[in-house]
């Protein structure tokens, strides 16, 4: 089955996916209609965070990726309608994210954050 993810691509050093921090986890969306997606990206850019590209990719990839990651990966299928206030996350992003400018910042503070983004950006690059 194919869906669509949000990744973000600013450059090789910096790039990854779109994923949401909830009660602890790390989950990483995957939307089964192309709208849903794109509706999503502009709610995020409407909160003043860079717009990711939407990319179409196999279900199985973001899953094994996730898995190897220790990721959750969460489908938001076509008509999904949220039951609770962490469903109404899949559809719409929260108020506050994280400050995006620390994404550099945090992964040069350490050799370790260096090799753990580097092995990310391997696995993002396998799955395209």
């Amino acid at each position: 089955m194919l869906i669509y993810i949000l990744l973000y691509i600013a450059d090789k050093d910096n790039e990854g996916i779109h994923s949401l921090e909830i009660k602890g986890e790390t989950i990483v969306l995957m939307f089964e209609d192309r709208d849903d997606a794109e509706r999503y990206c502009g709610l995020l850019e409407a909160q003043d965070f860079p717009k990711p590209n939407i990319q179409l990719i196999k279900r199985e990839e973001v899953e094994a990726f996730c898995e190897n990651s220790g990721y959750k990966a969460r489908l938001v299928e076509k008509g999904f309608v949220p039951q609770s206030d962490e469903d109404r996350l899949m559809l719409s992003p929260p108020e506050r994210n994280l400050d995006v400018s620390l994404w550099q910042e945090d992964s040069l503070t350490s050799q370790k954050g260096n090799e753990e983004l580097e092995n990310i950006r391997k696995k993002l690059e396998d799955l395209l």
